[in-house]
């Protein structure tokens, strides 16, 4: 199992991804706090939290957020940073998507954002989701989303991979809307948006090895144009990812 892996792997980096900028923000994190602004829900799942933005934004509109993740010290970094906050509505419970410790039913709305892409079975991961949600209720995934292209898909993975060995994969859309459908969920909305990724922060973050990030750069130094142009590699490093939003509810 990758289980104890990703844990490892992130328990120095949890402060990282609270204070992380691409994290804390975004178009998707407002949609996703419109989707239960004012709808008086009670409990909500934040599935994956990592560093709890999701967290944040759900509490001062819903009776109780379960932030859930595999690794311990992201736990207790959200756990601190909901009390320096205010969000005493914020509890967290260290669980693998892929086989939760609730009820069938529990939540009226489920959200999971940039961490289905760590999952070892995300097929899995998605079915215990719509298991644990509400028959009435609403769920909100969000993740970096890979491209249609054959070959820009190798080249995004392959510098994933090198960034960060706990990466499983970037779904496609076609992918994700598949498996949504195995697990059981009807997409009401899917929507992508572009994200630019300042290479110097997205390897701090992961504190990728020395040896990864010039592995990284001498391919982007010699990616062909159309994977240049794809994802707007700049000559920094910096470049550009497709993140797709996808709101579905139960079938």
């Amino acid at each position: 199992m990758t289980h104890p892996f990703v844990a490892r792997h992130y328990g120095s980096r949890a402060y990282d991804y609270v204070a992380s900028a691409v994290h804390s923000q975004g178009q998707d994190l407002d949609l996703i706090e419109r989707s239960v602004a004012g709808r008086g829900l009670g409990r909500v799942l934040d599935l994956g939290c990592g560093g709890g933005h999701v967290s944040y934004r759900l509490a001062p509109h819903v009776q109780e957020v379960v932030a859930c993740d595999i690794t311990p010290a992201m736990l207790e970094a959200v756990a601190q940073e909901a009390g320096l906050r205010g969000l005493p509505n914020i509890t967290t419970v260290l669980a693998p998507a892929e086989n939760l410790p609730f009820a069938a039913g529990t939540f009226d709305a489920v959200f999971c954002r940039f961490t289905t892409h760590h999952w070892a079975d995300a097929l899995a991961g998605l079915i215990e989701a719509r298991r644990v949600l509400s028959p009435e209720g609403t769920a909100v995934f969000v993740d970096v989303v890979a491209p249609p292209s054959a070959l820009s898909d190798s080249w995004l993975q392959t510098l994933e991979l090198l960034r960060d060995p706990s990466h499983v994969r970037d779904y496609s859309v076609a992918e994700w809307t598949a498996m949504l459908g195995q697990a059981g969920f009807v997409v009401r909305l899917m929507q992508t948006h572009r994200l630019p990724m300042a290479f110097e922060s997205w390897v701090a973050r992961t504190k990728t090895a020395a040896s990864c990030v010039a592995a990284i750069r001498a391919l982007q130094q010699n990616a062909p144009d159309d994977v240049t142009r794809g994802f707007e590699m700049a000559a920094d490093g910096s470049f550009t990812l497709d993140v797709g939003c996808f709101e579905v509810t139960a079938l």
